[in-house]
């Protein structure tokens, strides 16, 4: 059997979850890759034979390399131009089976968001905790710290969590349909139907890094989000096109303009209308996306 199959080499076996805990510590595929890629070379100089559990070590060593990597990358974020989104993780088809492995739970845009809020420490334990199902006492020793300090930053994480607002449960059925009835409205310009599909306490968030325009202040209320989709729509008509995808786990849009990718929309629904809108139009986080896309054009 080759040694390299991921029977043989655990870390190949881990590597779906080693990049889980990457990602929803970092929100970048590209940072997330970079501390896979440095556990990857520790992992080929440890010594191996002597670990009690290949798991636990590798865990341990991609949850610190990753509380390193955000403190780095806290610095760049304060003086990011707008709002930061995370990076998005796209399936053009759900069917795949790297869409259901990739794409699981708790990858939504909208908890990224709130991560985003807490410190690398304390967002390391609560995702160890909350969505890896970790003991405290794997926690504490994975963080170097005690199980009480464990305890009280996942409480502290997860009363923040709570207060960001509920976290809507919606059969991915259910959350197309209401995206395609989205989209029929905004391909038409028909803003009163754009209104009608927006909750009242809608909010509209992008993520334009500087390099394009993009709003820099949250929009809300339906009047102003269903505005700028009519706006779009008016300036640019049929050259507006919309695609819905899976955008980190839940079904959301790409929208090119001219043909070329313009944005990828994370969009949060509570079953009956859109509570939320998370925007990426920097190229930078889209230009993954857009080279899976070029071969389907």
């Amino acid at each position: 059997m080759d040694a390299t199959s991921p029977r043989d080499d655990p870390f190949a076996a881990l590597r779906p979850r080693l990049f889980g805990i990457a990602y929803r510590m970092l929100g970048t595929r590209a940072d997330a890759e970079d501390v896979l890629q440095d556990a990857w070379l520790r992992w080929h100089h440890a010594d191996t034979g002597a670990l009690a559990s290949a798991e636990a070590w590798l865990v341990t060593v991609v949850t610190r390399l990753s509380i390193d990597r955000l403190r780095a990358a806290r610095a760049e974020r304060d003086a990011y131009v707008g709002w930061w989104l995370p990076e998005p993780l796209v399936a053009v088809d759900e069917r795949t089976p790297e869409a259901v492995a990739e794409l699981a739970s708790d990858l939504s845009m909208a908890f990224l968001w709130v991560l985003e809020r807490l410190a690398p420490e304390e967002r390391a334990a609560f995702l160890l905790r909350q969505v890896f199902d970790r003991d405290y006492d794997e926690i504490a020793a994975m963080l170097g710290r005690s199980e009480a300090a464990c305890r009280q930053m996942v409480h502290r994480a997860r009363e923040r969590v709570r207060r960001a607002g509920p976290r809507f449960e919606v059969p991915h059925d259910t959350h197309r349909a209401l995206l395609e009835r989205f989209v029929q409205a905004a391909r038409h310009g028909d803003r009163q139907a754009l209104k009608a599909l927006l909750a009242d306490d809608v909010e509209a968030v992008g993520d334009g890094g500087g390099k394009v325009l993009s709003v820099l202040t949250a929009l809300r209320g339906p009047d102003r989000v269903a505005n700028l989709y009519w706006a779009i729509w008016r300036r640019l008509g049929a050259d507006v096109a919309y695609r819905v995808v899976l955008v980190n786990g839940e079904p959301g849009l790409l929208r090119s303009i001219g043909g070329r990718l313009e944005s990828a929309q994370a969009v949060v629904t509570d079953g009956e209308r859109i509570r939320a809108i998370y925007t990426v139009r920097n190229p930078d986080k889209l230009a993954r996306i857009d080279a899976a896309l070029t071969p389907q054009r």
